[in-house]
């Protein structure tokens, strides 16, 4: 497939310039929402009940960060709430989640 020609004109060339920029700052919201979440888990799998529950709110907030500025569209920020909440709490009442 043949390679897309890049902008030439002044304002197309910025526009790009701007989408690399928020990509790389999307990027590095959704890695570390990534990173807390597994780390919630992991305290939870542990039975660490208060620092999971700690950095399960943390993730939280960054979710709903994300899902504000647009990181993350709002319906994927709720089903990863959801998906997180249930992980974690299956995971500290002892049951495989």
């Amino acid at each position: 497939m043949a390679q897309k020609k890049t902008a030439r004109n002044p304002s197309a060339m910025k526009r790009h310039r701007q989408s690399l920029k928020r990509r790389a700052r999307n990027k590095a919201k959704i890695s570390t929402i990534k990173t807390i979440s597994k780390k919630a888990a992991a305290l939870a799998k542990e039975g660490n009940q208060a620092e999971a529950t700690k950095t399960l709110r943390y993730a939280e907030s960054l979710i709903d960060k994300a899902a504000k500025s647009s990181a993350l569209h709002k319906s994927a920020a709720a089903r990863r709430k959801s998906r997180l909440m249930s992980r974690v709490n299956g995971l500290l009442s002892g049951s495989k989640a």
